[in-house]
Order: structure tokens, then C-alpha cells, then sequence
């Protein structure tokens, strides 16, 4: 029996390592890019106001939102208001 080269052995395990940390700088890239960060933000505010099934809005976030922004805009005309 041939012993292993244990040169070469170690190489081919450097190797190895160095694909494995490329594909996985690659993957790091592209999740912090802003375009993906991007897109996943769109979905997860999407994911909010339309059911992922049917695809129809979820009037119930929908108008929690809105008298939220109505309430906050109410809010800073009565402190005006107050102010003066």
C-alpha cells in the first residue's frame, strides 16, 4: 500500500475550503445588496396587507393603519391648535 501524499491531501482540503468560503461570501453579497434588501422589505410590507393566498387585500391591517395616520395627523392639528 502507497501512503497518501500528505501534501497533497492538505491541498485539496485548502481547496475545498476555499469553494466553500466563496459560495459563501457570494451568498453574503448578494442578501446585502440593496436590491434584494430592498425586495424583501416590499414583500414583508406586502405580506402585511395582502393575503398571500388569494392575493386580496387585508382590509382589517388596512384600516388599522389608516386610523393610525389619521389619528396622528389629528393629533399634531390639536396641539397646533393647543399651541397658539
Amino acid at each position: 500500500m502507497a501512503k497518501a501524499d500528505p501534501t497533497s491531501a492538505l491541498e485539496s482540503e485548502i481547496e475545498e475550503v476555499r469553494e466553500r468560503l466563496a459560495g459563501t461570501i457570494d451568498e453574503l453579497l448578494y442578501r446585502s445588496s440593496p436590491k434584494t434588501v430592498a425586495s424583501r422589505q416590499i414583500a414583508a410590507v406586502k405580506a402585511v396587507y395582502v393575503d398571500p393566498e388569494t392575493g386580496q387585500p387585508i382590509t382589517a391591517n388596512i384600516l388599522k393603519t389608516v386610523g393610525g395616520v389619521v389619528g396622528t395627523i389629528v393629533l399634531f392639528v390639536a396641539l397646533r391648535k393647543i399651541a397658539k
